[in-house]
């Protein structure tokens, strides 16, 4: 499957906010955004006049970073937020956050979402004490997340669990770093995601 193998501070530079995509390093003074807060490329600094299709179309693309989906399987979760009771675009946000890769990366056991869906590939993860290597599976209500026995010596997975205090978990999951396990203790809602995202424009554009 194609995916972008190319700097990934370029990502945040051209989407002019920080996407967190490399862990620890997003929280230093090396982050690209904070050295460079301008668009990659030679015409980056010029000033540029966005059309209402290409705000709508750079918010599609910060989501889909942001989450590290394909335009595909974007499109798939879209297609199903749109038949969902509801408003679409929360629904969307809600079937991303509720990605098995996602929650890793949310209770601390990666400190990147790309990291995590390495780690859940690998077979590092059970749910409800079935391993699952599938990085978009959907958890549920009272689902419990454990890492496997053989894997809590992992150095880039014990390090994470200590770099967690800055990042934070959200209400909607918990984590017992003693037992290396964590929990969906509720659903989802639109105000425990943080992440500054106008799902709004997203609908507008595959609306057209």
């Amino acid at each position: 499957m194609a995916r972008y193998t190319g700097p990934s501070c370029r990502l945040c530079r051209r989407e002019n906010m920080e996407l967190f995509l490399k862990g620890e390093r997003c929280f230093t003074d090396k982050c690209a955004i904070k050295r460079r807060n301008y668009a990659p490329g030679q015409h980056g600094q010029a000033r540029v006049k966005v059309s209402p299709y290409g705000i709508q179309l750079r918010e599609k693309q910060k989501v889909r970073r942001i989450y590290g989906i394909l335009e595909k399987q974007f499109r798939d979760y879209f297609e199903k937020a749109d038949r969902m009771k509801g408003v679409t675009g929360e629904n969307l946000l809600f079937i991303l956050e509720r990605r098995l890769d996602n929650v890793v990366y949310r209770m601390g056991f990666a400190s990147s979402r790309v990291q995590a869906r390495m780690f859940v590939r690998q077979g590092h993860f059970t749910v409800n004490g079935r391993r699952v290597d599938i990085p978009s599976f959907q958890v549920k209500l009272d689902d419990v997340i454990a890492l496997r026995e053989k894997s809590r010596s992992v150095s880039a997975i014990l390090e994470a669990l200590e770099a967690v205090v800055r990042r934070g978990i959200p209400q909607w999951l918990e984590l017992d770093k003693d037992a290396f396990c964590g929990k969906v203790k509720s659903l989802v809602t639109r105000e425990d995601i943080t992440t500054p995202i106008q799902e709004q424009l997203i609908v507008e554009l595959y609306s057209k």
